[in-house]
């Protein structure tokens, strides 16, 4: 089972990538470099969180980097700004689903955990799937964050994900938390979310 996990530089996705690992699966990671609204700190942070997943599965676990910028610049100026986290992780799953199919995978890792943030209630995470076609798969979604943290340090993750300058810039102030799916099929079709993710994976680069 060869799967493709979304790998930010925080806490969560390298939990899920090492927990899939464990259970077997072979995992390519897949950071989606967010900058102009990140710092270049998160993009070497998550090249270091894959050298110690590494260490801690004894597995190749190959990085990609897929730019996600000009997604972000899309979604901003063709849709509601609460609306910019839920359809974030559109572009981004629909990324990780062409780049995973391209290399073989057959699903995506994901670190979300019921609850924790605005873009991880039932009904975001219901809406943010809608259309994909594509398995996703969730090891933390019923953990809390001392026991996904309590993963973190035992593998070695943790101190690398707490380090400054992990913020997203063009989060709105007032994220949407119960997105209504009949507005997400429609920004989708509007800012062409299936176009912009196959950009994104056609420039994915492994590091």
């Amino acid at each position: 089972m060869k799967l493709i996990a979304l790998m930010s530089s925080g806490i969560d996705s390298p939990v899920a990538a090492y927990k899939m690992a464990m259970q077997g699966a072979d995992v390519i990671l897949l950071h989606m470099d967010n900058r102009p609204y990140s710092d270049d700190a998160s993009s070497e942070d998550a090249k270091a969180l894959a050298e110690q997943l590494r260490k801690s599965t004894g597995k190749e676990m190959p990085l990609y980097f897929a730019p996600h910028g000009p997604s972000q610049d899309a979604i901003a100026h063709g849709c509601d700004r609460p609306y910019q986290c839920v359809m974030c992780k559109r572009v981004m799953q629909r990324t990780a689903r062409e780049l995973g199919k391209r290399l073989g995978c057959s699903g995506i890792i994901m670190g979300d955990s019921l609850g924790q943030v605005a873009s991880q209630t039932l009904r975001n995470i219901r809406s943010e799937n809608i259309g994909l076609g594509f398995p996703v798969v969730r090891p933390l979604i019923g953990m809390d964050k001392i026991e996904i943290e309590a993963i973190a340090k035992m593998i070695g993750t943790y101190e690398i994900s707490i380090r400054p300058g992990h913020g997203c810039t063009i989060v709105p102030t007032k994220p949407i938390t119960e997105a209504d799916p009949r507005k997400v099929e429609k920004y989708s079709e509007k800012v062409d979310l299936d176009e912009l993710a196959r950009k994104s994976a056609d420039a994915a680069t492994l590091v």
